[in-house]
């Protein structure tokens, strides 16, 4: 670094940006947040206390450990003395001043203020930058400019955390996060329960705070700043059973427990927990492929992990659209009729051992059409689809939407979508049923600018229309909005279609091998978004839990503010496509010329069979 930049230089790169506690980079930010003033309005007294933050932001806080900032703050006087910085009647001045940061409950108050969360896309572009510009990328004043929309944002996020949290409680209270000793010397205690809360990590409206007295029936904690609060029982209730005299040890709430709170809508404290699940969420125009929305993760301060771009996951049913529009390709027609049968596959075909692959509910429902097969998301049907159109003719077909062959092997298993994704890569492949076929280069950056407002580089997005960037045909596009379209309408997702109320929702639940992962991948408007919820270390999210029932509600809890105003588009019927009887055929893959039935001479378990010859009547 010295090689390129001054020494000044360098230092002066570092105190823009080094870290001085409660979320403040660079001494510009910390001005603000522990006194509300501009740099220029610091009182000498104030500088001092800011300088002595580097060495320990945390022990020399001003908010959680005032007794500990004036001790810091009258070194770093009598420091700047005997260098000459300032003569003896501003030392005497500054160190008489009574030190007044802000409230001593800002740094909770801050915890539930409203504002905008966009830290894993502020880091995304940050990487993306510095790809470009290097070591530049900090000391050349450069501006960058997203894509991102505030208000879809703001949505996007709150509608995450809000799921998480819902399915979080769901499954119960873990217990506190830590334990200390609460020392009988008040001041070795009142230093244990601060370091306590500065060590815990900071969460959006979920408040660390050391447990001082505990029953079943109240609890006084004390937060950050030495405020102490009172909780009754309507805010216990969800740790009622760590408030029990036979809790385990390490679930129980006694005094010393490090725990989280929170305060309801009537300003009611209630303890609550920091959530083990995590969940992604992106949207972006289907026209050019601007991002609108993308939030990571539930909380960046707790996990890095970009879960959009960074998570290669198994995407479940979410994948089988692609299937199917492969087989469209091959003969097979929205009418076509396949068995819903139990079937084994060979070894050799499976990549591993025998399978007989099982529908969620583990019922068959006989021979039924192709558009009820996806609407319905039956795995029985989409494993006979790829084993009719072969693996390898499929594994070469997603490649189109962007997806990558090796992570997703020729094999039957993806059918059930056994390979790996991103929600990035979800949300490029629906963009083209989204669009009517085209790819565009989804994108975070609109452009960068210098620190004079020249251009340096600027996105010139693809625009769908433009044929030279056609992937999927037409037809097929078509026809798979269509049946997209009876997913939210009446299938795994219909609960989109009733809670939108427009007819141009379109989407497919993901939910894989034992509830790993949940998904919601659709479009409506001229948005399409992903959604998705599992764990880091995958493990089930629960018995009964799908992508219909936790990643779609934030699909539906964002779009349902997103695309108000939104005008409703119909798609126009291509050339090449006929309708007969209320069906959409290829006009070359009619009744009588496509792929009439696959798997009918398989056989239904003998309960079954009475309810495979009632099909066959209404639909012969």
């Amino acid at each position: 670094i010295e090689s390129s930049l001054s020494k000044d230089r360098i230092f002066e790169v570092y105190v823009n940006q080094i870290f001085l506690g409660q979320r403040a980079y660079g001494f510009a930010s910390a001005s603000q947040i522990y006194f509300g003033k501009k740099l220029r309005d610091l009182t000498t007294a104030e500088i001092a206390t800011l300088a002595g933050l580097p060495v320990a932001p945390s022990t020399y806080n001003p908010f959680v450990n005032p007794k500990r900032a004036k001790g810091r703050q009258q070194y770093v006087l009598a420091r700047m003395l005997q260098l000459n910085y300032i003569d003896q009647a501003t030392h005497d001045a500054a160190l008489g001043q009574e030190l007044k940061p802000r409230a001593a409950n800002y740094a909770v108050e801050q915890a539930f203020k409203v504002r905008l969360h966009a830290e894993y896309a502020a880091e995304l572009a940050r990487q993306l930058v510095f790809e470009v510009f290097r070591d530049e990328t900090y000391t050349r004043g450069l501006n960058v400019f997203t894509t991102l929309r505030k208000d879809d944002q703001e949505t996007a996020y709150a509608a995450l955390r809000t799921q998480v949290l819902a399915y979080d409680r769901k499954y119960g209270y873990r217990g506190p996060e830590a334990f200390i000793e609460l020392n009988a010397d008040p001041v070795v205690r009142e230093q244990r329960i601060e370091d306590a809360l500065v060590e815990a990590i900071d969460s959006p409206n979920l408040v660390p705070a050391v447990v001082l007295q505990a029953s079943p029936t109240a609890v006084q904690a004390m937060l950050q700043g030495g405020a102490t609060i009172d909780i009754k029982p309507d805010g216990l209730r969800f740790a009622a059973p760590s408030l029990s005299p036979k809790a385990q040890p390490n679930r129980k709430i006694v005094p010393g427990a490090v725990i989280r709170v929170t305060r309801d809508d009537k300003g009611i404290w209630q303890i609550v927990q920091l959530p083990q699940v995590e969940a992604a969420f992106v949207a972006a125009s289907s026209k050019d492929g601007q991002v609108k929305a993308l939030v990571g993760g539930f909380d960046f301060n707790l996990n890095k992990f970009n879960h959009v771009t960074q998570a290669w996951r198994q995407p479940g049913s979410s994948f089988k659209p692609f299937i199917y529009s492969a087989s469209l390709e091959k003969g097979f027609m929205p009418s076509t009729l396949i068995n819903d049968a139990p079937i084994s596959i060979d070894p050799n075909l499976t990549g591993g051992q025998l399978w007989e692959p099982k529908n969620y509910d583990g019922k068959f429902d006989g021979p039924m059409r192709l558009r009820q097969g996806l609407a319905r998301s039956k795995n029985l049907v989409s494993v006979r689809i790829l084993q009719a159109i072969g693996p390898r003719y499929a594994q070469d077909w997603v490649t189109r939407f962007g997806f990558d062959a090796e992570r997703h092997p020729a094999y039957l298993t993806m059918a059930l979508g056994a390979g790996a994704v991103t929600p990035w890569q979800m949300l490029n492949a629906y963009s083209i049923f989204a669009n009517g076929g085209y790819r565009l280069n989804v994108h975070l950056v609109a452009k960068i600018t210098d620190a004079t407002g020249k251009v340096l580089m600027e996105a010139k997005p693809l625009q769908a229309g433009d044929e030279t960037h056609r992937v999927l045909g037409a037809r097929n596009a078509f026809l798979m909005d269509n049946l997209l379209k009876d997913v939210a309408r009446y299938g795994t997702a219909a609960r989109a279609g009733s809670a939108l109320k427009r007819p141009d929702i379109a989407g497919k639940t993901g939910t894989t091998n034992d509830s790993h992962d949940a998904w919601f991948a659709g479009y409506g408007g001229d948005l399409v978004a992903v959604g998705w919820m599992g764990f880091d270390q995958p493990r089930p999210l629960g018995e009964r839990e799908t992508g219909g029932g936790l990643a779609l509600p934030i699909w539906i809890s964002y779009m349902s503010k997103a695309l108000k105003g939104v005008p409703e588009i119909a798609r126009e019927v291509p050339s090449g496509v006929v309708n007969l009887g209320g069906e959409y055929y290829f006009v070359e893959h009619q009744p009588g010329h496509g792929v009439a039935s696959v798997g009918l001479e398989d056989m239904l378990p003998p309960e079954e069979q009475v309810k495979r010859e009632s099909v066959r009547e209404q639909i012969f």
